[in-house]
């Protein structure tokens, strides 16, 4: 097994996730989750409405997604070409197309080495971006340059692209969180990465509620999406093989949730 891929979504501030959610329904009415779910969820009690709001998707409206892109820092031109390029690989089965402007821009990318929390790969995944400070990254792509191996762009570019088009970790998905060994993940991350035990538990230990998925009926462990899990730290010894590429199944989800426009 190679490298793994390790991405760390971004998550809003609890202060604004409500407001998150109800920018999320307005673009998509479909982030709604049913109101049975709701409702059963609530199990007759009053949650908080941050609780609620976890439950809400983060999906751009079915009518296709067209997102400007602009740049934090001054890459050269060949640079942001590329990595646009592989930005709009989902376009080949989804209604998906990013475009740079220098005008407000959707989706702002840095590529940050510090403070040690900014940097790395991550992304804000779907409409949260809408509530991130203009001035602000809502992708990073840390030591991205035109000497990076083109397998890169594929497996990151591709991945934190998938982040901002609304989807989550296909590894944490429960059927693939239930193979994890816990404490052994625990200390693989913790020598591998420097994460915390909270932060093992936040990025690879939680199923992502399943309310706000809309999903494949089963994970796809092979899912650019997917962190690669190796089998020291499986309850099986069986590693999760992680995705490198976008694949069959992730082009099919993706034009089933931005379907193209038949001509």
């Amino acid at each position: 097994m190679g490298e793994i891929i390790v991405c760390t979504p971004r998550a809003l501030p609890k202060a604004k996730v409500v407001a998150a959610a109800a920018k999320a329904i307005e673009a998509n009415p479909a982030n709604q989750p049913p109101t049975s779910v709701v409702s059963f969820a609530m199990a007759g009690k009053s949650l908080p409405q941050f609780k609620i709001s976890v439950m809400v998707g983060k999906r751009w409206p079915a009518s296709g997604v067209r997102l400007t892109v602009g740049f934090l820092d001054t890459p050269p031109v060949a640079l942001k070409a590329k990595i646009l390029s592989h930005m709009n690989a989902w376009g080949k089965t989804a209604n998906v197309v990013f475009k740079e402007s220098k005008t407000d821009p959707d989706v702002r990318i840095a590529r940050l080495d510090s403070p040690p929390e900014d940097s790395g790969y991550w992304s804000y995944v779907g409409t949260d971006i809408l509530s991130i400070a203009a001035d602000a990254p809502t992708m990073n792509l840390e030591g991205f340059t035109m000497k990076t191996p083109t397998s890169e762009f594929v497996r990151v570019v591709r991945h934190e692209t998938g982040h901002t088009l609304g989807f989550p970790h296909e590894h944490m998905r429960k059927e693939l969180v239930d193979r994890i060994d816990a404490a052994k993940a625990i200390k693989f991350f913790r020598l591998t990465q420097g994460w915390s035990e909270k932060v093992v538990r936040q990025q690879v230990l939680t199923p992502i509620e399943e309310a706000s998925i809309l999903g494949t009926p089963h994970a796809d462990p092979n899912s650019i999406m997917c962190y690669q899990i190796p089998g020291t730290i499986t309850k099986d010894g069986k590693p999760i093989i992680g995705g490198v590429d976008i694949d069959k199944d992730d082009r099919a989800f993706a034009a089933s949730v931005y379907p193209k426009k038949v001509k």
